[in-house]
C-alpha cells in the first residue's frame, strides 16, 4: 500500500504537462469554457459597479428612469451569467466525462497488453483501484479543477483591481485580512492532506481485501473465518471511516472560518468607508460597492483551496496511473514479426532451452536444457512430479512468458520472430481451472470470434456437451454466472473443449484436463479429447497415467530436465523414474507392469 500513501507535490509540471495532452481532442470544448469562465469573472467586477451607480447617480437624485434602466441592466446581466454558468458548467462535465472515458480505456487497453508476469507481482485490488478510483480522480480535477480555477484566479485579480481603483486606502483595509486568510487556509491543507491520504490508503486496502475474500469465499466459509474476517475488515473500514471524519472536520471548520473572515473584513469596511462616507470623502454608492466586493472576494478564495486538494490528489492519482501506463509488456511483437499466410503445421521444437521467472535469483532455473520434438499431427505427453516444469513448458509455447537461453521453434521458425497474435492463434488450450466470462453458453464458446453459431453447436455435440444443454430451457442462451459458478467442474471442462473445438486450433495443449472430474464425466472428456486431436499436434499435461497410454511419445521431466522420452511401453520396460511415478498410482491396484 506504499504506493497509496505517497502524495507527492500539489502541482508537477511534468505531470501536468502529461494530463494536458488528454485534453486535447476536447480544445475547442476547453476553448469555450475558458472563455466563458473568463466572461464570468468580469460579470462578477460588474455588479457592485452597477450598485453604485444606482445609488449615487440615480437614488441620490431621484432619477427613478435611470434607476429601471439599471435594473434593467442588472437582470440582463443576471440571465447572461445564467446562461454562461450553465454552458460552462455541461461543456467542462462533458468534456470531464469524455476524459474519464479516454483514459478507462486506455488503462484497461494498457492491462491487456501485460503478461502474466506483471499479475504474478500486482494484486488485482490495486488495479481496479487504479482503474477505477484514481481514473475518477483526474475526472474530478479535468470538470472541476484544471480550467475552473483560472475563473477564480481571474476573479480575485479583477475585484482586487476594482477595488484599488475605485479607493486604494479602503482597498487596502479590505485585503488586509488576506494573511489571515494565508494562515488559515495553509493549516486547512495540512490537515486535509493527512486525512486524504490515509482515505486512499484505507481505500485500496478495502479494494484488496474485497476482492481476494469475495474470490475465495467458499474458503473463508468452510474454514469458519467469517467473524475473523468480519473483524479485520472492520479495522480497515474504521480506519476509512476516521480518516473520512478528519477530512469533515477540516471542512468543517474552514469554511465557517473564512465566512468570519469575510464578515471581519466586511466590518472593517463599514466601518473605515462608513467615516469616510461621514467626512465626505467617499459616497454611499462606494460603501455599498465594497461592502458587494468584500462578500464576492472570499468565495473564491475558499474555492481554491478546495481546488487545491483536487490538484493534490490529481497529481498523486496520475503518478500511479503513469506508473501503470509506463509499464512496458514483458512480450511484445518483434518490429519484423513474421505472420505467415499459411495456417501452422504443428511441428515444435525445444532447443537448449533455459527458462527462470526470476532470473536474477540464483540457481531458481525451472527449466534446464529442455529439448525434444514434436512432428506435425503427433501427440506426446509431458509428466513428472508437481514442480517438475509441465505447465511451464505449455506457458512458454504461447510465449507468456520468454525464455533466456535457447530457443522454442514452431514450423522451423523461432516462436520469437512471429507475430504474437497468429502464435497463439495456432494453439487452443484447455486448463485444469477453467475460466468462463459472464454472459452465455454460446459467448463463452465462441469469445467474440466471427464464429457461426452454427458451428458452436457443432462443437458442443462433438465434445459431449450436446446432451447438458438439451436439458437447458435456453440452450445456447443459458446465462452464464461470473466464473461458471452455476456449473459443475465436468460441465466447464466440457464447455473448455468446445470452445477450443470452435476455435479449430492446429495444435492442441491439455494442462491436467481431466484431474478434477468424475468418472462418467471423464469419459465423456476422453471421448472429446480423441476427437479433438485428431489430425493435430497435441501436447497432453497430465498426472494421471492411465489418460496418456495412447500417446505417440511420452516425455518425463523431473527437476526442469527431461529425463525420459519414448512411448508408454518403452519407458515401463525401462524401469526408471516413469516406471516408478506408473507403480506409485497403481501399487494399490491389481495391474500387470510389464517386465513383473
Amino acid at each position: 500500500m506504499q504506493e497509496e500513501e505517497i502524495l507527492g507535490k500539489a502541482y508537477d509540471s511534468r505531470l501536468m504537462r502529461r494530463l494536458i495532452t488528454y485534453l486535447r481532442p476536447y480544445k475547442k470544448f476547453v476553448a469555450l469554457a475558458f472563455v466563458l469562465i473568463l466572461f464570468q469573472s468580469v460579470l462578477e467586477t460588474l455588479f457592485p459597479l452597477l450598485t453604485k451607480m444606482a445609488i449615487d447617480d440615480y437614488i441620490a437624485v431621484g432619477n427613478m428612469a435611470g434607476l429601471a434602466l439599471i435594473a434593467a441592466a442588472f437582470a440582463g446581466l443576471l440571465v447572461v451569467k445564467f446562461l454562461a454558468e450553465t454552458v460552462q458548467t455541461l461543456t467542462l462535465q462533458n468534456t470531464g466525462q469524455g476524459i474519464l472515458f479516454d483514459m478507462r480505456m486506455q488503462v484497461f487497453g494498457h492491462l491487456q497488453s501485460l503478461s502474466p508476469s506483471f499479475y504474478d507481482r500486482n494484486p488485482v485490488g490495486r488495479l481496479i483501484t487504479r482503474v477505477i478510483t484514481d481514473v475518477d480522480v483526474l475526472n474530478e480535477l479535468f470538470s472541476a479543477g484544471i480550467v475552473s480555477i483560472f475563473g477564480d484566479i481571474f476573479t480575485l485579480l479583477g475585484i482586487t483591481i476594482a477595488i484599488l481603483l475605485l479607493d486604494w486606502d479602503l482597498g487596502l483595509v479590505t485585503l488586509s485580512v488576506v494573511p489571515l486568510i494565508g494562515l488559515t487556509t495553509a493549516v486547512f491543507r495540512y490537515k486535509a492532506r493527512d486525512s486524504y491520504r490515509r482515505v486512499r490508503t484505507a481505500i485500496a486496502r478495502i479494494n484488496a481485501f474485497l476482492q481476494e475474500h469475495i474470490t475465495g469465499m467458499s474458503v473463508v466459509q468452510l474454514y469458519n473465518r467469517e467473524r475473523k474476517s468480519q473483524r479485520k475488515f472492520e479495522s480497515i473500514n474504521d480506519t476509512h471511516f476516521r480518516a473520512n471524519l478528519d477530512a469533515i472536520v477540516a471542512y468543517a471548520w474552514f469554511y465557517p472560518a473564512i465566512e468570519l473572515l469575510g464578515a471581519m473584513a466586511i466590518a472593517l469596511v463599514i466601518w473605515y468607508g462608513g467615516g469616510k462616507v461621514l467626512a465626505g470623502t467617499a459616497t454611499l454608492g462606494a460603501l455599498v460597492a465594497f461592502i458587494q466586493y468584500s462578500q464576492r472576494f472570499f468565495m473564491p478564495i475558499a474555492d481554491m483551496s478546495e481546488k487545491y486538494n483536487i490538484l493534490q490528489s490529481a497529481m498523486a492519482s496520475s503518478e500511479r496511473l503513469f506508473k501503470l501506463l509506463d509499464t512496458p509488456p514483458a512480450i511484445v511483437n518483434d518490429p519484423k514479426a513474421i505472420r505467415p499466410a499459411e495456417r501452422a503445421t504443428g511441428d515444435i521444437e525445444f532447443r537448449n532451452v533455459w527458462f527462470a521467472y526470476n532470473p536474477s535469483g540464483k540457481d531458481e532455473w525451472v527449466l534446464r536444457d529442455v529439448s525434444f520434438h514434436v512432428s506435425p499431427g503427433e501427440s506426446i505427453a509431458i509428466v513428472g512430479h508437481t514442480g517438475a516444469g509441465k505447465t511451464t513448458t505449455a506457458s512458454l509455447l504461447t510465449r507468456f512468458y520468454d525464455i533466456q537461453k535457447g530457443q522454442i521453434l514452431l514450423d522451423g521458425r523461432d516462436i520469437a520472430s512471429l507475430d504474437i497474435a497468429y502464435l497463439r492463434s495456432s494453439f487452443g488450450v484447455v486448463l485444469q481451472d477453467v475460466f468462463l466470462f459472464s454472459g452465455t453458453m454460446e459467448s463463452n464458446i465462441r469469445l467474440g470470434s466471427p464464429i457461426s453459431r452454427e458451428r458452436v453447436a457443432a462443437a458442443a455435440e462433438d465434445v459431449n456437451l450436446a446432451p447438458f444443454l438439451k436439458t437447458l430451457p435456453l440452450g445456447l442462451d443459458h446465462p452464464v454466472n461470473e466464473r461458471g459458478s452455476s456449473l459443475s467442474a465436468g460441465q466447464r471442462q466440457l464447455l473448455a473443449f468446445a470452445r477450443a473445438f470452435a476455435h479449430d486450433p492446429q495444435i492442441l495443449i491439455l494442462d491436467e484436463a481431466t484431474s478434477s472430474v468424475d468418472t462418467e464425466t471423464e469419459i465423456q472428456i476422453r471421448a472429446a479429447i480423441e476427437r479433438l486431436m485428431a489430425g493435430r499436434t497435441s501436447i497432453i499435461i497430465a498426472h494421471r497415467l492411465s489418460t496418456i497410454q495412447k500417446c505417440d511419445k511420452i516425455i518425463v521431466m523431473h527437476k526442469g530436465r527431461v529425463r525420459e522420452s519414448g512411448t508408454h511401453q518403452q519407458l515401463l520396460a525401462e524401469r526408471g523414474l516413469y516406471y516408478k511415478l506408473y507403480q506409485l498410482q497403481y501399487k494399490d491396484q491389481e495391474v500387470g507392469v510389464p517386465g513383473d
